[in-house]
This record gives structure tokens, sequence and C-alpha cells, in this order.
């Protein structure tokens, strides 16, 4: 009798986390690395957020809270989805958890059942099969190419839908290309789904605030209010205000879901902690002056890194919507050999190659779904990046 569950044997470990790991691990040897696999903010926690958390801290709210969350955090996800989307919520309708992820876990839990199959757009953020497939799901990848923006298309989402379909994930601001659906880009997709009334979305808008050049965020159940009742809305305070490890998420859905996805994690994790919920209260009703300004001093290096990568030999990268990564091509590199005689037979030689020639850590694009490419996070400090840039260029130009 085996001792390791069979479940396990159907995910693996989050090779965004592993390219991480193996980063600090060498940085910790003393190593002279680069670090561009993690997506999270270089900007401080603003002071406001902060205080709120150390007040908290103070009055003793130190202890167990209910396990959806404070009514305070409750009410003011329901006075954000308000005012950031026209959406009525009551807070029996919201849930607070322990990170983003676990909004997504709770769901594919609560809901899915062997068999039911759950469609995600490629590139995709590495733990969305694994937890479809944790819930005993079975992911249904649909590949979304740079020819489409690496966007779902209404044609695909048709194709896709089967009886079995039970959720469509919806990332934008993508994590990893960046890329993001227009108003209409979301009718077009709405418009299938409301001829497929057994197919839920769960829209991760992780990367609401984090947008560029005028683009115009929406979410699914503010383009089709008929989709209201089908719609999960996830969101989190770590991207937009610096905030990651706080580990706060939050979600707003119908009732019979958020009831279920409490259910869950009643018997997991129960509360996400007080004091982080008390420092996302503030986040959510306070000022967000700072917001503009992260997401301007983004978008000068966005333009710094594509700029570098699209005057690279073999690389060539998009410029996008929204968030902090960029996802570019190294088929330009495929079939290269090193200085040292390996040849370059995919995005993960790639990427090993980056990390052992010139101590830069990215994600191979093979990890996303969909290569050869790989994922450059600019979330780090504008002069690192500009070398990071720099050394990708020497590494590159070293390919014979």
């Amino acid at each position: 009798m085996a001792f390791i569950a069979d479940r396990l044997s159907r995910i693996k470990p989050s090779p965004t986390n592993a390219a991480q790991g193996k980063f600090l691990e060498m940085k910790a040897a003393g190593k002279d690395v680069i670090g561009l696999a993690a997506g999270e903010p270089d900007m401080p926690t603003p002071d406001h957020i902060k205080e709120a958390a150390i007040k908290a801290i103070h009055a003793n709210d130190t202890r167990y809270t209910a396990v959806p969350g404070t009514p305070a955090l409750r009410q003011a996800i329901v006075a954000k989805m308000k005012r950031d989307h026209g959406l009525e919520y009551k807070p029996s309708q919201t849930v607070v958890t322990s990170g983003g992820k676990q909004i997504i876990f709770n769901a594919m839990l609560a809901t899915l059942n062997p068999g039911d199959e759950v469609i995600i757009p490629a590139p995709y953020w590495v733990s969305y099969p694994e937890m479809v497939m944790f819930g005993d799901g079975t992911p249904v990848i649909v590949n979304c190419p740079e020819s489409t923006g690496f966007k779902l298309t209404p044609e695909a989402l048709d194709r896709a839908i089967t009886p079995k379909t039970k959720w469509l994930i919806l990332n934008s601001p993508s994590n990893p290309t960046g890329a993001a659906y227009t108003h209409a880009d979301l009718r077009g997709l709405c418009d299938v789904l409301l001829k497929h009334p057994q197919v839920h979305i769960l829209t991760d808008d992780m990367y609401e605030k984090l947008v560029y050049d005028d683009f115009k965020f929406a979410t699914p159940a503010e383009v089709e209010p008929r989709l209201y009742d089908r719609t999960l809305t996830m969101n989190g305070v770590s991207k937009a205000y610096n905030m990651t490890g706080w580990r706060i998420g939050y979600a707003a859905g119908p009732q019979k879901l958020i009831d279920a996805m409490i259910t869950v994690q009643s018997q997991s994790t129960s509360n996400a902690s007080s004091i982080s919920q008390a420092a996302a209260v503030a986040a959510l009703n306070g000022p967000t002056d700072f917001i503009p300004k992260n997401v301007a001093t983004f978008k000068q290096r966005r333009d710094l890194i594509v700029s570098m990568l699209n005057q690279t030999k073999g690389l060539k990268c998009p410029r996008p919507e929204g968030a902090f990564y960029v996802y570019p091509s190294c088929a330009g590199t495929i079939g290269k050999k090193t200085p040292d005689g390996k040849t370059i037979a995919n995005d993960t030689d790639f990427v090993n190659y980056l990390l052992e020639a010139e101590g830069l850590s990215v994600v191979q694009g093979s990890a996303f779904g969909q290569g050869p490419a790989f994922r450059i996070s600019y979330a780090t400090a504008t002069e690192l990046l500009e070398e990071a840039g720099r050394r990708i260029q020497r590494a590159c130009g070293a390919l014979s």
C-alpha cells in the first residue's frame, strides 16, 4: 500500500516557486544572480496600511475571526465591487482567504466532480490546471497564440465547450503574458457563454489596477449582468497594494457557491490572519494615490525591457497591456549551441543557460503551457532590470 496519496501523482510543484527557490539558494551562496522569476512588487506596503495592522495588534485584534472574514473587510469588498464595477453584492456573498490562490482552490474543491471540465486559456498561470486536477476535474487547455494577443477568442471558446464543461478560468491582465481583455473582447466571450448555461466563470482580476496606455479594465459580470449568477470574481491585495506577504485574497459571487467555498475553508485553514484583514480594510477603503505612481514606474520598466529584448538576437517580445510580466519568444534560439557546446533544444534549456551563464533567473514558457518562450517579471529595481537585459543580450549573442 502506497503511503503518498494517488492524487499527488496528478499534480506537480509550482515551477515559478521552484525557479524562485533556486535563485534564493544561489543568492544565499553568494553568487551574482538577478531574480526575475517572482511576481512580487518591489515597492513597500504603504504606511497607512502598515499603521492599520499595528493598530490592530495594539488593540489585541489578534484572535480568530469568522471563517469567511471580518464584517469590516467583507463590507469593504462590497464597497469596492460597487465602486469599481457597479456590481451589487451582500457581505454574505463575499469570502476572504489566505491569498488569492486559496479562492481558486476552494472553488474547484467545492464544485468539481470527476469528469467535469475546466477551460483554461494558455499561456496560463501555473497553478490553474494543477488545482483543477487536485479537485478531480479535467483541465481543457485552449492555446491562445501571440497572433490573438495571447487572448481567448469567442470561436476558440465555443469549440472548447462540451456538456461536461463546468468552468472557464479567465485571467486579465494575464500572468504570464500581461495580455488584457478589452470590454469588446469580453463582450464576445460573454455572448458565447450566454449560450451555455452550464458554464460558470472564474475571473481572476488580481492585476486589474496594473494597466497601461489608457487601457480600460472591465470584468465579465460588469460587461454582461446576465452572467452575474454564474460568475465568481476574485481579487486580492497582493499586487496593487504591495501586500504579497500579507496573504489576503477575496472573492464575490453567487451565494450558493460562496457558502460551499466557506464550508471547504472551515475544514482547512479557517480564517485568514486577523491582522492582515485589518490591513486589507485600510487598503480597500483608504487612499490609492500611490497606485498610479507605481503603475508609471512599471510602465517605464515594461518599455525598457521590451526594447532591450527586441534588440536581442533570437528573441521577440510583444508589448503587454498590463500586469508586470513580459513573455518573449525564444524560438530564434532553439537549435543553437552554447559556448560550451550544449544545444538549446527547448525553452527549459534556454532558461537554464541564462541561469548558468549569466546568473539570471526567469521561468520557461512551457511551465505556462506555451513555448518556446519565457516569462520575465519586471517588478524589480530598474537598474537591476537594465543589467538583466544586458546579460540576456550577452548570453544570446554568444549562441552559435
